[in-house]
């Protein structure tokens, strides 16, 4: 399959033996995978175009898709409002039938236009700002559960865990914002106070004024929604400022990563996640074949993106056309189908019609499920 993509790509890009390419083509179904492989949330991207490798090997094994093979075309979205539109470009003149990813939501949004005025359908596997909604054109569909979704389960568990006085963190961009902005108005409207709302910069390394204000306000938890590559050093700084109450995390901070960066500080700490494979068991076969494929384990959103391409593929199936609009009224038509990450349905707006998640706890330095 890599050796595939690979003479695929160098055939295109280079606009040598175009008979040939065309050929290709026509033998081939182009999918276009966007996630990040450079920046700082590359281990993800990798990570989820492997699964969706994975899943596309199946397939072709399987007879392929309207009997041609699924082909997959990478574009580095780098968790970057610019270089993922120019990503979508770059897919878009692949001629890819569809497209599935997207994991910042920041980069993600811009795209929105980029496939919804070609028409694309786009399965977003990951992001999950509730911004993406309204700015969806008709096309996208998300099968992660959306921020209102986290920002629900982490007011509960809070108040469960006898929490008072939040403290929340964000980094200004739309996932973490507007996680941030949901749980406030949700924790409020609960009847408890947000003793300090704090906003950090991407990359910054020095959070000394931020663990001093936490301290200040009397908070007895802090909610970091935004990611791990930070959030890592966030959590480090908390505790060796002296900060001792309750540390949670968002999705985006749910990687094993998490705790390479924040070492021993991150012993206790609680994250609320989407099911990743390990907690999952109709996911067991493919560990197995992700860890003898690519030698290490999935990451967090490894089963999204495999369930991503194996649903966008379904309605392809199902439409009997890689033709857009039919193959978004295929996607419509979704019921409860189901591989890893358990069953998928739409609401109205285009976003998981159920919430998909889990708490976990930082045990030994690595995430555990916690049983609430």
């Amino acid at each position: 399959m890599k050796t595939a993509i690979t003479a695929l790509a160098t055939t295109l890009a280079l606009g040598v033996g175009m008979g040939g390419a065309a050929q290709a083509q026509e033998d081939t179904i182009l999918i276009g995978i966007q996630v990040p492989t450079t920046g700082s949330e590359a281990t993800y991207g990798q990570d989820m175009f492997n699964a969706a490798e994975l899943a596309a090997e199946e397939i072709n094994a399987n007879g392929g898709l309207l009997g041609r093979e699924v082909e997959l075309v990478t574009g580095d979205s780098a968790c970057d409002p610019q270089q993922s539109v120019n990503a979508a470009g770059n897919l878009v003149s692949r001629d890819v039938v569809g497209i599935v990813g997207g994991y910042c939501s920041g980069a993600t949004m811009p795209t929105l236009n980029t496939y919804g005025d070609e028409g694309l359908p786009f399965v977003i596997t990951a992001s999950n700002s509730t911004q993406l909604i309204p700015a969806n054109p008709g096309n996208a569909f998300m099968i992660n559960s959306t921020g209102a979704d986290q920002s629900k389960k982490a007011a509960e568990f809070f108040e469960a865990q006898g929490v008072e006085r939040l403290a929340v963190i964000d980094q200004g961009d739309s996932y973490s914002q507007d996680l941030a902005d949901l749980t406030v108005e949700r924790w409020e409207s609960m009847g408890h106070e947000v003793a300090t709302r704090e906003t950090v910069n991407k990359g910054e390394q020095d959070f000394s004024a931020v663990v001093s204000n936490v301290r200040s306000s009397g908070a007895d938890a802090v909610f970091w929604t935004a990611y791990y590559a930070d959030g890592g050093l966030m959590i480090r700084q908390l505790r060796q400022g002296g900060f001792r109450g309750m540390i949670a995390v968002g999705d985006g901070s749910n990687s094993p990563q998490l705790f390479d960066i924040a070492g021993g500080a991150a012993e206790g700490v609680f994250g609320f996640s989407n099911p990743t494979a390990e907690f999952l068991p109709e996911a067991a076969s493919f560990i197995d074949d992700y860890q003898a494929e690519y030698d290490q384990n999935p990451g967090p959103y490894a089963p999204l993106n495999y369930d991503g391409l194996k649903l966008l593929t379904w309605a392809i199936d199902k439409a009997g056309t890689t033709d857009s609009a039919a193959v978004i009224d295929a996607l419509e038509t979704t019921d409860g189908q189901s591989w890893l990450t358990g069953p998928i349905s739409f609401t109205d707006e285009k976003t998981l019609a159920r919430s998909n998640f889990i708490i976990l706890e930082g045990t030994d330095g690595a995430w555990t499920f916690y049983d609430n």
